[in-house]
């Protein structure tokens, strides 16, 4: 069993909700099919991780309005509207979070995928943000999960001891990404697992 000494959370879908149904259903008038349609096809995922590697919210709108310019409106509303899309603060996680931050045997830090430019929204949303010794914000850096490097940036900044770390987030393939440099990992489910899987490898709750 290794002896945990740094623990890393994963902030959007482990203790942050975060979801652009809260802007586009609404615009969709309820209708799911083509809401779905929409951000799968229009402002899909895969275009809205290329800002959280850093590319600029003000050009990334530019480029899907003029490659779709029938779903201008809609698409100046993702990043226009984006602070609507927060929601709230998963509070059975943030307990096991409190815990940690508060025992002095650990270090707690937070590596997340996010845009730099909308990450100070949720800085002044949620305060216990600033509970963590430190964020790296993949927005800032240019580089984002899962690929190697912001794993071993993460780990050169902080000086952590991949050995001697666990890393939690809810996409597997995040946390394969982290388990490649040496990071234990474990693939959030929900709060009651989580604490579950940090039991098993001796951390104190």
């Amino acid at each position: 069993m290794p002896n945990i000494k740094t623990i890393i959370f994963d902030l959007g879908g482990v203790l942050i909700d975060w979801n652009p149904e809260y802007v586009f259903l609404k615009e969709f008038r309820g209708n799911r099919e083509k809401m779905d349609w929409f951000l799968n096809e229009i402002c899909a995922w895969e275009w809205n991780m290329n800002q959280d590697a850093g590319y600029p919210l003000a050009q990334a709108t530019e480029d899907r309005v003029a490659m779709f310019p029938e779903y201008e409106k809609l698409i100046r509303m993702y990043y226009g509207r984006w602070e609507e899309m927060l929601g709230y603060t998963h509070e059975d996680t943030l307990e096991i979070l409190e815990s940690v931050v508060q025992n002095p045997n650990y270090n707690v830090f937070a590596l997340t995928n996010w845009s730099g430019e909308t990450f100070p929204k949720a800085l002044q949303k949620f305060p216990w943000l600033q509970w963590f010794e430190g964020i790296l914000v993949s927005g800032n850096e240019g580089i984002r999960k899962p690929h190697k490097e912001i794993y071993e940036l993460m780990l050169q900044r902080y000086s952590i001891n991949p050995n001697e770390a666990v890393f939690i987030d809810d996409s597997l393939k995040n946390v394969q990404g982290g388990e490649t440099v040496g990071i234990k990992g474990i693939h959030y489910i929900d709060a009651s697992s989580l604490k579950k899987e940090l039991i098993a490898l001796g951390v104190v709750l």
